[in-house]
């Protein structure tokens, strides 16, 4: 017991098999940081740089929360898209809009009502058909299923609609325009 007490003393003073601590990279130490650089960050502070970021991260989200709110998420430009006497009765017409990477879907509904949709699904963004046979928009990635009429999510996993369209008819042509989401 005591040859293991004088080889500990040994080893502290920097006597024995092992060099003084000064040549030893601080890799190689057991415990690096000494008792008087603790008092560097005290708890006091810890806590206060803690409840700052904390209220940072709030106030951003905020911000961002408010910007959402006011943005106008319509977007598009009139823009003509076939003539209504081309698109028969419980039809459907594809075209391109609000830009031309983007995909819409144009319904002609019994009953001679019109509607578009965008053709991107709310829940992945995959292509959505229509189904005349069952008056349905389809998209087959997730089976999901939206109402022809309104674009109302009625099965699968999308929980939103589908942007809507805006329509006007200028004597046979029917026009786009704007996108609501």
């Amino acid at each position: 017991m005591t040859d293991r007490l004088s080889r500990a003393v040994r080893v502290a003073t920097g006597g024995g098999n092992l060099p003084p601590p000064a040549r030893v990279g601080r890799w190689r130490t057991t415990f690096p940081y000494h008792w008087d650089a603790d008092d560097l960050v005290s708890r006091r502070e810890l806590l206060r740089v803690a409840v700052l970021t904390s209220g940072a991260l709030f106030a951003g989200t905020a911000v961002l929360a408010v910007l959402g709110w006011l943005d106008n998420r319509r977007r598009g430009t009139p823009t003509p898209i076939i003539q209504a006497s081309r698109v028969p009765e419980g039809t459907a017409h594809y075209f391109n809009y609000p830009d031309p990477d983007d995909q819409a879907v144009l319904l002609h509904l019994p009953g001679g009502e019109f509607v578009a949709f965008s053709q991107k699904c709310t829940h992945l963004s995959c292509a959505v058909y229509f189904q005349p046979e069952r008056q349905r928009l389809y998209c087959p990635c997730h089976e999901g299923i939206f109402d022809a009429r309104n674009g109302e999510p009625t099965a699968g996993p999308p929980e939103r609609r589908l942007p809507q369209i805006t329509l006007r008819r200028d004597g046979d042509m029917l026009v786009a325009l704007e996108e609501v989401p």
